[in-house]
């Protein structure tokens, strides 16, 4: 892992492995580059970036909360490209990952060869939003990653039927540190407030323009089938708009697919293999 320094001068987290086409990876809302632990050993062959937001994983908190914004997060994503000398790069964007694409493909389209996202659009289903609000910022209620493990896969089941617990173990290590007390969020809980502040502050911007433009580059859209963020209605309205998008459907995944599932593997390297 390395570091570079913001423009307001924060010092964010991210690797730089391989060699080949670069591939920028960015994570959920309150994940870390740890979202793509299980992809990676499919990805020989490329130059894989993943970064830490600010506020998230190894990386700074910022003393301004509202830093933490989708705006921000396209921004600092450009300067650790800038800062690793690359010219262009594929997204391959989780949930927020891929709003900051859809924000890059419309302001900053000549630095992306195209995009991947996953189980993201430019709307959320009804009820998906709900549900990530209810757990931001909320520490979790588990002693340890054992305890974790048995109350994700009892929780997760409906909507991914047949993980194992042993996944669902190493996923609570990649979300969740353990301290002395239980375990504890990897990101600032504060990112709580700032989508709060964000949500008061005006009506929500129209992202369906940013998809248009996204929408010009090569793009791949994978879709968990139990999604509650990104359902059949809005995929459908996506490709309506976007009829060279690639949509793949990742069954018995809800938001997000994990990536190393053999239908998302298999888009995610077709979309490199034709676009990268």
């Amino acid at each position: 892992m390395a570091r570079f320094d913001t423009s307001d001068g924060l010092s964010l987290n991210y690797s730089d492995e391989g060699a080949g086409p670069a591939i920028l990876c960015l994570a959920g809302l309150t994940r870390n580059s740890g979202d793509f632990r299980f992809v990676m050993p499919f990805l020989a062959g490329y130059r894989v970036i993943r970064m830490d937001y600010r506020g998230r994983g190894c990386s700074d908190y910022a003393d301004d909360i509202t830093t933490y914004c989708v705006p921000q997060e396209a921004a600092d994503a450009i300067a650790l490209l800038d800062h690793l000398g690359i010219a262009r790069a594929t997204i391959l964007g989780t949930s927020r990952g891929g709003l900051i694409a859809m924000l890059l493909g419309a302001t900053q389209p000549q630095r992306l060869s195209g995009a991947i996202l996953n189980d993201i659009g430019p709307e959320i289903a009804p009820g998906g939003l709900d549900r990530i609000m209810e757990f931001v910022g909320q520490r979790p209620n588990f002693p340890d990653y054992d305890a974790a493990a048995d109350g994700l896969k009892a929780a997760q089941e409906p909507r991914f039927p047949r993980v194992t617990r042993d996944r669902w173990r190493i996923h609570a290590e990649l979300i969740w540190a353990q301290r002395k007390d239980g375990l504890d969020l990897r990101y600032d809980p504060r990112l709580r407030e700032a989508l709060i502040g964000q949500a008061g502050a005006g009506p929500v911007p129209d992202l369906w323009d940013l998809w248009d433009e996204l929408a010009t580059l090569p793009l791949t859209v994978l879709h968990g089938a139990n999604s509650d963020i990104l359902n059949a209605d809005i995929l459908s309205r996506m490709q309506a708009r976007a009829p060279d998008m690639r949509a793949v459907t990742v069954p018995d995944r809800g938001h997000v697919p994990f990536l190393d599932e053999a239908e998302a593997l298999n888009g995610i390297l077709t979309h490199l293999k034709d676009h990268a």
